[in-house]
């Protein structure tokens, strides 16, 4: 009797065990990995990188099987030492630091796999309201401008010489002051302009300590501003996880090119708990107008090639690097497919 009803349980354990098994795989919900850790640093937290915290609050990562733990390095640099050291494994930056990493003779290097925004993130805000902009209004101004080297100051670099100003004798670019507390020097007296990020662009406006001017990101063009990269070895010891971690992000690209302003900021606003749902609503706005973030995360050799004139521009390149050895397609591609 009690072998004939250890048999019954047996029998009907693994009835329920097919059944839940077909029902997971009937949904499609079965992750790639499963409860895979992966520590993420990023270079700042800012509305700018929308899709990211979309596929955060909206769960997609855990859909993907992806234990997320993000963590704010505040600075390219930062970001690479905890990539490098291993305390993360996913760096998002701006893929410049891939370069200086790799020029510097690193035998494991950091290599891109996903490019998350194609334009420049920040604006130029004047102490005074400009009807008419124009660059040239820049000639004998003192600008607060970033870090030597990193991709807000070169491309604001980029874009003066586009305009025919020499960066070094047609105006002052103060880079003295630490990343974040620009805004902060502003008003308090420091430059007649200054270039932020947001939510400061938009924070100084309120404020009625400035005025946005221009977008860096529309007078620039198309740039590889920031990428998701990890080293060579944590790749190839990981591809699953890389798959399922692109794929999220994937999903909140989607997201943020098939809704509005209004439901992306309602979606991200836990990010950004000291920002009100309306000023969050008017940063996506501005950032989406200027067509910020591509349908995939592809990042292709002609903005590889971009991003080395701009770094050769400024003076930042010492030779150039080959685009395989420092990026790879494979998954973006692969998360593009099967969206």
């Amino acid at each position: 009797m009690k072998r004939k009803l250890i048999s019954l349980l047996l029998s009907f354990v693994l009835m329920l065990v097919l059944v839940t098994g077909c029902g997971a795989a009937a949904a499609g919900n079965k992750p790639a990995v499963t409860g895979e850790k992966v520590v993420l640093n990023e270079v700042a937290h800012s509305i700018f990188y929308a899709p990211m915290y979309v596929a955060i609050e909206e769960g997609y990562f855990e859909q993907e099987g992806i234990e997320l733990e993000l963590v704010t390095g505040f600075g390219a640099d930062k970001t690479m030492t905890a990539v490098l050291s291993g305390e993360a494994d996913i760096g998002f930056m701006g893929s410049e630091a891939s370069i200086y990493t790799y020029l510097g003779g690193t035998s494991d290097p950091v290599v891109n796999f996903a490019q998350l925004t194609q334009r420049a993130g920040n604006f130029l805000v004047s102490r005074e309201p400009v009807d008419h902009f124009s660059w040239d209004m820049l000639k004998g101004k003192n600008v607060l401008g970033g870090r030597a080297g990193g991709m807000p100051e070169m491309v604001f670099e980029y874009i003066l010489k586009k305009q025919n100003i020499d960066p070094q004798t047609d105006l002052s670019i103060d880079q003295s002051i630490d990343f974040g507390s620009t805004a902060a020097a502003f008003s308090g007296g420091q430059g007649d302009f200054t270039v932020e990020f947001e939510p400061h662009a938009t924070s100084l406006e309120a404020k009625g300590d400035g005025y946005v001017v221009a977008s860096l990101g529309t007078d620039s063009g198309y740039v590889p501003y920031t990428a998701f990269s990890a080293k060579s070895s944590y790749i190839k010891e990981h591809p699953q996880t890389l798959q399922a971690f692109t794929n999220a992000l994937q999903k909140g690209m989607d997201y943020v090119n098939s809704h509005s302003p209004e439901e992306i900021a309602k979606v991200i606003q836990p990010q950004f708990e000291e920002t009100d749902l309306e000023t969050i609503t008017a940063i996506v706005k501005r950032y989406a107008d200027q067509d910020t973030w591509a349908e995939n995360l592809v990042f292709s050799e002609d903005a590889f090639t971009l991003l080395q004139n701009i770094l050769e521009e400024a003076g930042e390149l010492e030779k150039r690097v080959a685009y395989e050895d420092l990026v790879t397609t494979e998954f973006a591609e692969k998360a593009a497919q099967t969206k």
